[in-house]
């Protein structure tokens, strides 16, 4: 009976080794591909993280660059802006230049009715009241006297007339200095004189015509006594 039992015993002892065996080695192989799974693992974090770096540093790079082109931008919108704000000055002033080279004006003595001017024992500035043409505004109807609204060359006109054998004279006078004179002397009727100047002239400059002194003139409907003036180029 105990051989019987050690035969069994040893019998069942010889069938489990090889399981065992088997046991172990799948262990193995299942530990060894643990091992190299979590290598694999460890592997790709550590790629995983690197990406990130490099993600990272990419990122900055572009923000980098990006940065002197969005102030490259700005600049270009500034100088743009500063350059619009020229023309827009330029063309302002542009269109005031010509609006001053524009000047012309021509007036008569009365602005109604009919009569004599003078005489006086002085040379008395005449306001010339009916205005024909006043561009510019350069003339000034209350006053009889011509402001040069920019820096050139003006030509001016002035005419008078007197009756019944008076004399008549009127001279022209640029800031209180006087230029030329227009007179007349007559023999017998109706009189008339005229005459004309061209002259440089500053901005602010006054032009006039005044009365000569111990002279009457005389006008109408007619105008006959009259004062002109243009600008004929600037300087």
């Amino acid at each position: 009976m105990e051989a019987d039992k050690d035969k069994k015993l040893a019998q069942h002892t010889a069938i489990q080794q090889p399981y065992q065996q088997d046991i172990h080695t799948v262990l193995r192989e299942m530990s060894a591909s643990i091992a190299e799974q979590r290598v694999k693992i460890a592997f790709l974090e550590k790629e995983n993280q690197d990406q990130r770096e490099t993600n990272k540093e990419i990122l900055a790079q572009q923000t980098t660059l990006q940065q002197p082109c969005l102030q490259d931008i700005h600049a270009v919108l500034r100088e743009m802006t500063a350059s619009l704000a020229v023309q827009k000055e330029q063309i302002t002033l542009l269109q005031q230049e010509n609006q001053v080279k524009q000047v012309a004006f021509s007036a008569s003595l009365l602005d109604q009715g009919y009569g004599d001017t003078g005489p006086f024992n002085i040379h008395i500035n005449l306001i010339f009241k009916h205005v024909f043409t006043n561009i510019g505004n350069a003339y000034n109807p209350h006053t009889g006297i011509f402001t040069a609204p920019v820096r050139g060359v003006y030509h001016f006109d002035w005419s008078v007339y007197a009756r019944a054998n008076n004399k008549t004279g009127a001279a022209l006078f640029r800031n209180g200095e006087h230029i030329f004179l227009a007179y007349e002397n007559p023999t017998s009727g109706d009189v008339s004189g005229s005459n004309a100047a061209s002259l440089r002239l500053e901005v602010g400059d006054q032009v006039s015509v005044r009365l000569w002194a111990n002279t009457r003139i005389f006008d109408d409907q007619y105008h006959h006594t009259s004062f002109s003036g243009h600008l004929i180029f600037t300087m």
